[in-house]
């Protein structure tokens, strides 16, 4: 099944944060942590990796990627709640590169950060490429997206580029735990949060100017793209909404509730912003593609995705939301955001 809601903008904003400048640090952002469960939660790696990449979910035979046909999938603007498999599978012919690991100095930490990426496997230093930054879930890591099988973004960018829908594509899969502390550690609770809320200055003013100067990428809005699953997806709104003229093409994917004061089973959030902040400024210019989308069975984040939908067309701000029937907190979530961002590219710069 397709569908595709479209939300569009004609409200204005005059206490939205200044889209001009990091106006969020550590210390702006109210923790009550009186409010906030304080008790640790035993995980094991795999209950974490679900929080962070997704829950588990079946690989798609080698059989069954090779009945579908890349002519069955149309270059337009509908969504599909699926990621086809002849997308998210490999396929005979198709050069699949590998993650590699790098580091740069963050100023905002004030320490060393890590972050996988994935370049082009025809990668050259004499082209320039557009680049997606990926964010995971909490208790996750720049090694998040890349160890986990399931998640296919490699397989998506590659058979995408090979089948000339898009441009081959710099992807970025950062650590989104942006503490100060060394020691601090991810948790359930308001304090524990906080480094993740702190990730936009870390990403705007070390992260991203790291990679446009170490590596061929072609800067600006409309080849800058961003996407995040979970906790990462939540950020992904918030930096969104807080810096939108720096991203054309935006997809948050499962998103963790605490963009708005809100309670999960899991915390108290104290919230980023209001609901009736949760909005781009009047004059902001706002990407071309904002994607929200959430799996109709997700038994971590629940309906948190389809209320950040709500306040957004509530607030008047553009963007698309759909749900992929049948899915939990898992990776047909993510493939079927990932996948349908970059349909949306496609189709935006056809």
């Amino acid at each position: 099944m397709k569908h595709k809601v479209w939300v569009y903008t004609a409200a204005v904003i005059s206490s939205l944060l200044c889209a001009c400048k990091n106006v969020t640090t550590e210390e702006d952002i109210v923790t009550d942590n009186n409010n906030a469960s304080e008790a640790t939660v035993e995980m094991s790696e795999e209950e974490k990796g679900a929080f962070a990449s997704g829950i588990a979910t079946e690989e798609v035979s080698e059989n069954a990627a090779a009945e579908e046909t890349a002519s069955e999938t149309v270059l337009n603007d509908e969504v599909e709640e699926r990621c086809p498999a002849t997308y998210s599978s490999k396929r005979p012919g198709v050069n699949y590169s590998e993650y590699t690991h790098g580091t740069y100095y963050s100023e905002t930490c004030g320490m060393e950060r890590g972050y996988s990426i994935l370049l082009p496997a025809d990668y050259s230093a004499d082209k320039k490429y557009p680049v997606l930054y990926m964010l995971h879930g909490i208790f996750g890591d720049e090694y998040s997206f890349p160890r986990d099988a399931g998640s296919k973004i490699k397989e998506i960018v590659a058979n995408m580029a090979a089948d000339g829908w898009i441009e081959e594509t710099i992807v970025v899969c950062p650590n989104m735990y942006a503490a100060t502390d060394p020691n601090q550690q991810p948790g359930f609770n308001a304090e524990a949060c906080i480094p993740y809320d702190n990730f936009i200055n870390d990403l705007v003013n070390d992260l991203m100017p790291h990679i446009e100067s170490t590596y061929a990428v072609r800067t600006g809005r409309e080849n800058t793209y961003l996407g995040g699953f979970s906790m990462g997806g939540r950020e992904t709104i918030f930096i969104t909404l807080q810096r939108p003229e720096l991203f054309g093409y935006v997809c948050a994917i499962s998103a963790a509730p605490g963009v708005v004061p809100s309670s999960d089973k899991f915390m108290t959030h104290p919230g980023q912003m209001t609901e009736e902040e949760m909005r781009f400024a009047e004059d902001a210019i706002v990407p071309n593609v904002f994607i929200i989308c959430c799996g109709s069975r997700d038994s971590v984040v629940g309906t948190f995705p389809k209320s950040y939908h709500e306040i957004l067309e509530r607030n008047g701000s553009a963007h698309i939301w759909y749900e992929i029937n049948g899915a939990d907190h898992d990776n047909n979530a993510v493939n079927s955001g990932v996948y349908n961002l970059f349909k949306q590219i496609a189709n935006v710069k056809k």
